[in-house]
């Protein structure tokens, strides 16, 4: 069971606390690219564990990212003006570039010193791949961009988006390597016409309780589900990915050239951002992949036009169709996501885990709590997760596959490739 003094070290990343340390000593992706604010727009707010701050670009295009709040009086700089390479306080003027220095004081006679004594928190930050990374440790200097699989793929061959999730970042990454629920919380009842792999289809129902291989590897951990199947090979392997400090890849289905990659990155300790990326290896998915992806209906969330919040949220209780729960799905509410968000979401935005009754289902719950625990307590000691230095450690895929005998995962040629790229890799970044 975890214990009280355990679960607030799970889930508090303020600054100063062991985990809000241990995330902050990565990179983080804070929004996509369609998002991000144009050469002197408005400032854009942006909340990242617990910090209130501002996101903008300035005349030469930099982007900076910078404490919301004047220095001065503390006024918002939400409401200030991104002028000529800096935001301008609309309460006396005082102007801040994106490295937080004071580049204007107008208030103060020209003669002072007193700008070169003033500064607003600013943080490093990159445009990589699609998305707008920010880095909040203490590393200096920064270190080396994350690289992933779906990063060597075109932009025609991939779909991103964010929403906002109202519960703990801890609690997300649970429901993605609870392999066991797709059995349930994603059933259909109106028996599609659908491969046997997929996660509506005849597999899952055939053997609601996997038998569970963890295996720990530098970037986090590989989840193995083996499922036993009739009249095949006999087993069905699925190999989800945790990998730290807040990204989950999980097996694809039916289709191994459709992949998905998701962040969840804390906003604070009681909501998260979630970055969905979809990608095809084989080229640029046609329309009708393309819709699903926008529709929320498998990987991404439907959001309410011009917002982060998702259509189906806690507020209008998902949507909830009691008819389709009774003739045509589990839980009568529209897209995998947002089911997922109904069940984390509905215990309460920090769950009291010390209720709960943990059972063989959720056994990489509990090596992924175990993971992180440690990794936040090593960071608190000085050294941090080998994930904090970036680079090609994270070049590593999921896996799903039929085998005819019992073997590991770690055993079968296809996995074992994987993780030999991700050591070799490793070895090398030593």
């Amino acid at each position: 069971m975890t214990t009280r003094e355990e679960n607030i070290l799970l889930t508090n990343t303020n600054a100063d606390s062991p985990m809000g340390e241990m995330v902050r000593s990565h990179w983080i992706p804070f929004m996509c690219e369609h998002e991000l604010p144009a050469i002197d727009a408005p400032p854009q707010r942006i909340k990242l564990l617990g910090e209130d701050l501002i996101v903008f670009r300035d005349s030469g295009g930099r982007l900076g990212v910078i404490d919301e709040f004047c220095p001065h009086r503390v006024a918002s700089l939400f409401y200030g003006r991104n002028e000529e390479s800096g935001v301008r306080c609309i309460y006396h003027g005082w102007k801040f570039d994106v490295n937080g220095t004071c580049v204007d004081m107008p208030s103060e006679p020209p003669s002072s010193a007193f700008r070169d004594c003033v500064k607003i928190k600013a943080y490093p930050v990159r445009e990589h791949s699609g998305l707008g990374w920010v880095y909040m440790g203490s590393a200096t200097p920064a270190p080396e961009l994350p690289n992933f699989e779906w990063m060597e793929y075109p932009p025609s061959h991939r779909h991103m988006s964010r929403w906002q999730q109202d519960c703990n970042f801890v609690q997300a990454l649970e429901g993605e390597v609870d392999e066991a629920h797709v059995a349930f919380l994603h059933k259909r009842l109106d028996n599609p016409q659908v491969p046997k792999e997929s996660l509506f289809g005849s597999y899952f129902q055939e053997a609601q309780a996997p038998r569970w291989k963890i295996l720990e590897t530098d970037f986090g951990l590989a989840c193995g589900a083996r499922r036993l199947v009739k009249n095949e090979m006999p087993f069905f392997w699925r190999v989800d990915l945790f990998l730290m400090p807040f990204y989950t890849m999980i097996a694809p289905s039916d289709d191994q050239n459709s992949r998905v990659w998701r962040v969840w990155v804390p906003r604070d300790n009681e909501s998260l951002w979630s970055i969905c990326v979809t990608y095809r290896k084989d080229g640029p998915p046609d329309a009708t992949e393309l819709g699903l992806w926008r529709d929320g209906a498998v990987a991404h969330r439907r959001v309410i036009p011009g917002t982060t919040t998702p259509v189906e949220n806690k507020g209008n209780d998902y949507l909830l169709d009691r008819r389709v729960q009774r003739d045509q799905s589990f839980t009568g509410i529209h897209g995998i996501r947002a089911q997922d968000a109904v069940v984390t979401e509905s215990c309460g935005p920090i769950v009291d885990r010390t209720r709960e009754h943990l059972a063989s289902s959720d056994t990489p719950i509990v090596a992924m709590r175990n993971l992180m625990l440690r990794a936040a307590k090593a960071t608190a000691e000085g050294t941090p997760p080998r994930t904090s230095a970036g680079g090609q450690i994270y070049m590593v895929q999921s896996y799903s596959g039929l085998h005819a005998d019992p073997t590991d995962f770690d055993q079968l040629p296809v996995v074992l490739d994987t993780m030999r790229i991700q050591t070799e890799t490793a070895n090398q970044s030593n």
